[in-house]
């Protein structure tokens, strides 16, 4: 009985673990829910409106998690930032503003992932690891260091068109259309950027590869005639 390899499973699990570590469908709504929230309220009764809508709408997020089971951790982290990205906007007076941490968080991401790369540690591998519960049996493998190195680009380049259209948006203060783009560019986006560089990964990885589950050092002649 032959066994089916590991590139041609089935990867549903994985990769809903993943899109969790990496903000998913859960991290989704702490994105856009507040910021919605925080449109409405401000177009309907000015800046203060939008801010108390906003934190309402943040704590609202909260507690729902906190009731799903949610590690408390996290949820306050994401309450905090709501909160900041608040009194950002009110101290500078500038609706636009309230955004100024989510540009922040996204140039700081995209960052962190190009250094990743480049010292050989690239986070996609680092989430996918963990995800296995590898550790850093997978840097071991230099074929899967590869693959995940090019996969974790896919990962620069979500938070690099963020930036491209954000930042004009947020230096207009066109705050509508900064809601708009924070609903298209969050779970939509990551929903893509999984798919793709997971097929960047199966990809890069040479014919007869054992796949993520079972880093393989023998795997380096492999993937040296590969490129």
């Amino acid at each position: 009985m032959t066994s089916t390899p590991e590139r041609e499973r089935p990867t549903r699990e994985r990769s809903e673990s993943l899109a969790d570590l990496l903000g998913g469908r859960r991290g989704a709504w702490d994105a856009t829910l507040p910021a919605v929230a925080f449109a409405v309220g401000w177009l309907a009764a000015g800046l203060w409106g939008g801010v108390a809508a906003a934190v309402l709408a943040g704590a609202a997020v909260a507690g729902w998690r906190l009731r799903r089971g949610d590690r408390p951790r996290s949820v306050l982290i994401g309450l905090l930032a709501v909160c900041v990205a608040a009194l950002i906007a009110l101290r500078t007076g500038r609706a636009g503003d309230f955004f100024l941490v989510q540009l922040l968080s996204n140039a700081a991401s995209a960052l962190a992932w190009m250094v990743s790369i480049v010292v050989r540690w690239p986070l996609l591998g680092v989430v996918v690891g963990t995800v296995l519960g590898q550790r850093s049996r997978w840097r071991r493998d230099p074929a899967l260091l590869r693959a995940y190195g090019r996969g974790s680009w896919v990962w620069v380049a979500t938070y690099l068109l963020r930036l491209v259209v954000f930042v004009p948006l947020w230096l207009g203060g066109q705050v509508v259309a900064l809601v708009v783009a924070r609903v298209a560019l969050t779970w939509p986006l990551v929903a893509a950027a999984l798919a793709v560089s997971w097929l960047v990964i199966r990809r890069s990885l040479p014919a007869g590869h054992p796949g993520l589950r079972h880093p393989s050092p023998a795997s380096d002649a492999d993937g040296g005639r590969a490129n």
